[in-house]
C-alpha cells in the first residue's frame, strides 16, 4: 500500500477505537489497517510514530500488531517491532492503552509479545501504582489474560507465602519485568481492595508528540529560532553575527535527520502579501525560508523557483508549477545544494527579500565567514541566472530532470486567476503528467482559518506556522517521493534508537 495513501490516513481519520461493555470492538477502519500491517509490518508500525498521526489512529497500530503473530518475521523486524510497541505503550495517553489491552483480550490475542506488552505496561509504567488505583479491574483482566487466569494467581499464592525467589516464579512472572522486586509489590496491589474515585492519569509517560511551551501572544519572532534569525536579518541585522546563529539553528533541526535521495521542487510565493506589513511583517516569508533551507540540507536535489518577486503582475502559482516541471537545475560548487532557475529566474529569496528591506544585501561571503555550511551559502548568497518571461528555463550543469515532486509554498491569497492553480493541477493528469504537488499554506498562527485562501483545494495541503510545524511536515512531503518510505523508516528507526530498549524479555 502507497505509503502517502497510510500515512493521510493516519492524520485525517480520527474516529476513536472502542470496547463496549458487551465487548464489542469497534473501528471502522479495521479492513484498512489489516491490509497495510500485512504488505508490510515494520513499515506500517513506523508509520504510527510519525509525528502528525492521529492517536487514535495509533491505538489502532498497536492493537494490529498485538493481534498479529510474529513466528514467520525475521529477528530484526521483531526487535524494531517490539520497540515501537514500547514507544506506543508509554506515548499514549493510559485510558487508549488499557482500551487497546482489553481490546487485544477481547480478541483472543495470545501472542507471547502480547504478553510481554500487558506486562510490560502493568508492571514496568513508572505511574502503574495510580493506574492500578483507578483501573483495577480493568488492568487484573490484562494481566491474567497475559498469563493465563490460573497461572497469574499462582503467582499470587506463592507471593503471599512468601515464596519470592523460586525458580517458577522466575519464569512465570519475573522475566518479563526488567524490576522483578519492583513487579511483585504491583501485582499484590492487583489483587488488594481497591480505593475508590482515584482518578484516571490523562498524559503519557514519553509523548510522541511533545507538548512544547507556547508564548501567549504569537509574534514575528517567537514561531521558532530559524525563522526569528531571518527576521532579525531582513531587518537590517548584522549578517556575520545572524549568519552563523542560522547555521546552527538549521543544522540543530537537520543534523539527525538523513538524506532523501529524492529531487524536490518549491514553487515559492514570494508576494507582498507574503512579506506582510506592520507587527506581521516577514512572518510568513521568514517561516517559508525556513522551510527552504531545511530542505536544502535534508534534500539530495533542490529546485526553486521564485513567483511573485517585485509584484509587478499578479502571482501566478500556476505558471510556477509549470516551470517546477521543467525546470534545470544549477549545482553548487559543492555539489551539495540547488537553487533552480525556471521561467521566472528570479534572484535568491533571502538575498532578494533584504535588499528590499534596505539592508544592503546579504553575500555569500559574510555568511561563509560566519561559519554557515556551503549549503546555507547557496541559498542565502544565491547561485543565480536571469530568466525571460516565458522563455526556457536556463540550463546549466547537472541537469536532474523533472522533480518527484513540487511543491507550492503560499498564503494562498496570490493567485493571478481565481482558480488558475486548481485547474492547471486537474488537467496535468490527463495530459500524462503524474508527478505530485502539494500545497504548504504558511500561517501566522496555528489557528488560521485556511479554507478561504486554498488556490486548490483538490491538491492534499497542509499548514505550517512554527519551525515545531516541520517534524510533521517533512515526512507527509516525502511519502509522496521514491525515496520517501526508506526516509521515514530511518527517521523512526534513529527516533526509537534515542528511546530505552524494547520490551525485557
Amino acid at each position: 500500500m502507497n505509503t502517502a495513501v497510510i500515512l493521510d490516513h493516519f492524520r485525517t481519520h480520527g474516529a476513536p477505537l472502542t470496547l463496549s461493555r458487551a465487548g464489542v470492538v469497534a473501528w471502522d477502519d479495521a479492513e484498512f489497517h489489516r491490509t497495510a500491517y500485512a504488505a508490510d509490518p515494520e513499515h506500517y508500525l513506523l508509520l504510527a510514530l510519525v509525528p502528525g498521526v492521529t492517536e487514535h489512529q495509533r491505538a489502532r497500530a498497536l492493537l494490529q500488531t498485538l493481534l498479529n503473530s510474529r513466528a514467520d518475521l525475521p529477528e530484526p523486524t521483531r526487535v524494531v517491532l517490539d520497540k515501537a510497541t514500547r514507544a506506543l505503550l508509554f506515548g499514549l495517553p493510559p485510558a487508549q492503552v488499557i482500551t487497546v489491552l482489553l481490546a487485544a483480550r477481547r480478541l483472543r490475542a495470545n501472542h507471547k509479545h502480547v504478553t510481554r506488552a500487558i506486562l510490560t505496561f502493568v508492571l514496568d509504567h513508572p505511574d502503574a501504582e495510580l493506574l492500578i488505583a483507578a483501573r483495577r479491574p480493568a488492568l487484573v483482566d490484562c494481566f491474567e489474560h497475559a498469563l493465563g487466569k490460573n497461572t497469574a494467581r499462582g503467582c499470587l499464592r506463592q507471593l503471599e507465602t512468601g515464596n519470592t525467589d523460586s525458580p517458577e516464579l522466575h519464569r512465570k512472572l519475573q522475566r518479563f519485568t526488567t524490576n522483578p522486586a519492583q513487579a511483585i509489590e504491583r501485582v499484590r496491589q492487583l489483587y488488594a481492595p481497591g480505593t475508590h474515585g482515584v482518578p484516571v492519569l490523562t498524559d503519557p509517560v514519553t509523548p510522541l508528540n511533545p507538548t512544547r511551551e507556547r508564548e501567549p501572544i504569537v509574534t514575528v519572532t517567537n514561531r521558532g529560532d530559524i525563522a526569528a534569525t531571518l527576521v532579525h536579518l531582513y531587518r537590517g541585522g548584522s549578517a556575520a553575527e545572524l549568519g552563523s546563529a542560522l547555521a546552527a539553528y538549521t543544522g540543530a533541526v537537520t543534523d539527525t535527520l538523513p538524506r532523501l535521495d529524492s529531487h524536490i521542487a518549491v514553487v515559492l510565493d514570494t508576494s507582498e502579501s507574503m512579506r506582510g506589513y506592520g507587527d506581521r511583517e516577514w512572518a510568513l516569508l521568514s517561516q517559508a525560508e525556513a522551510l527552504r533551507l531545511i530542505l536544502t540540507r535534508v534534500c539530495a536535489q533542490l529546485t526553486v523557483i521564485e513567483v511573485g518577486g517585485g509584484q509587478s503582475a499578479p502571482t501566478d502559482l500556476a505558471h510556477g508549477v509549470l516551470d517546477a516541471l521543467v525546470a534545470r537545475t544549477t549545482v553548487a560548487r559543492t555539489g551539495a545544494t540547488v537553487t533552480g532557475m525556471g521561467g521566472h529566474g528570479a534572484a535568491s529569496f533571502t538575498y532578494a527579500s533584504a535588499t528590499r528591506a534596505g539592508t544592503g544585501g546579504i553575500d555569500a561571503a559574510s555568511f561563509a565567514d560566519a561559519g554557515a555550511t556551503a549549503s546555507d551559502v547557496t541559498q542565502v548568497g544565491g547561485v543565480t541566472a536571469e530568466g525571460r518571461e516565458g522563455s526556457e528555463p536556463v540550463a546549466a550543469s547537472g541537469d536532474l530532470g523533472a522533480p518527484d515532486l513540487v511543491v507550492v509554498v503560499t498564503d494562498g491569497y496570490e493567485n493571478r486567476l481565481p482558480g488558475d492553480l486548481a485547474r492547471v493541477a486537474a488537467t496535468l493528469p490527463a495530459i500524462g503528467i503524474s508527478t505530485p504537488i502539494v500545497v504548504c499554506q504558511a500561517m501566522f498562527t496555528g489557528s488560521d482559518d485556511r479554507t478561504l485562501r486554498d488556490p486548490a483545494p483538490a491538491l492534499p495541503s497542509i499548514g505550517f506556522w512554527h519551525q515545531d510545524d516541520f517534524a510533521a511536515l517533512l515526512p507527509w512531503l516525502f511519502a509522496r517521493t521514491p525515496a520517501g518510505a526508506e526516509w521515514i523508516r530511518a527517521t523512526a528507526r534513529r527516533f526509537l534508537d534515542t528511546t530505552p530498549e524494547g520490551v525485557a524479555r
